[in-house]
């Protein structure tokens, strides 16, 4: 380009987005039947911190028909309020219960908490404090993490990661625009290269680049020139490196979303969103 152009320097600005096209999202619904309608939720197994709620459903198949193909329960994670400080944790509550009570057949009486270094971690494995065993009474309750710090829980004897459904098992996902359980045609991929000369008076201004529509998720904009990145909102307010103004690296909030602004000292900057956007932004430099 320099050997066309000696005079002008290119530079150019890359945008990656992800944009939901707004696709109907179906379900898959397991083959088999016939079920009955799933009944209520129940209450939820817990008043604060982790907890369940339950629905079930009848097969309703005759003498004659094959069984149903599915699981006739399932179960979903409870949105519960954090549970006061000192709370005692469940699995820790759940081991207690056997304090002094004989175990193993002997007539040793011991305090139990939990041991997590056991196979299956839906068992309720509990270590005797001051020794070096550990003993194993059945399953822990439903709602029990499966671990210290792990989002899935313990269902009938089985660890089930939470889908974004909020259904336990599921296994639903959010898609690449954040739309649980959308398929791949629920979203447009966009890759914009924006490519410009500066003019040979060495003035600018500011030039418009793009627009991120509403909506957009998963946003990156990079750039490497002698410019500056800005992003203005659709009522004109600028978010980033507006009114000759150049803002310091970092995060910022805009469009209901969190922007993260980096550069470098050779001249390459970022700015980077997960979305999605509540409102039309506008890439500038």
């Amino acid at each position: 380009s320099q050997g066309l152009c000696p005079r002008r320097r290119w530079w150019w600005l890359v945008l990656l987005v992800w944009l939901s096209l707004g696709c109907g999202v179906g379900t898959a619904q397991p083959a088999g039947g016939p079920w009955g309608p799933w009944g209520p939720w129940s209450a939820c197994s817990s008043s604060c911190g982790d907890g369940v709620a339950l629905r079930a459903r009848r097969c309703l198949r005759s003498a004659e028909e094959e069984l149903c193909t599915g699981d006739p329960r399932q179960y979903r994670l409870c949105q519960l309020q954090a549970c006061p400080p000192g709370a005692v944790p469940f699995r820790t509550m759940q081991c207690s219960l056997y304090d002094n009570k004989p175990v193993l057949g002997t007539a040793g009486r011991y305090r139990w908490v939990p041991f997590h270094g056991a196979p299956n971690v839906c068992d309720l494995n509990c270590l005797a404090v001051g020794h070096n065993f550990y003993y194993t009474f059945g399953r822990v309750l439903d709602g029990t993490r499966c671990g210290p710090g792990s989002p899935d829980l313990c269902i009938s004897g089985r660890c089930l990661s939470v889908g974004c459904d909020g259904i336990l098992g599921s296994g639903a996902r959010p898609d690449a625009c954040g739309r649980c359980g959308g398929g791949q045609d629920a979203c447009l991929f966009v890759h914009r290269l924006f490519q410009g000369a500066e003019p040979s008076s060495g003035y600018f201004g500011y030039v418009n680049v793009t627009k991120i529509p509403a909506g957009a998720t998963h946003i990156k904009v990079t750039d490497k020139s002698r410019n500056y990145l800005a992003l203005m909102t659709s009522d004109g307010r600028y978010v980033l490196n507006g009114d000759w103004s150049i803002a310091w690296p970092g995060p910022y909030e805009a469009a209901g979303t969190r922007l993260l602004y980096a550069r470098t000292p050779d001249g390459t900057e970022s700015l980077e969103a997960p979305g999605p956007t509540a409102e039309d932004l506008h890439v500038m430099v």
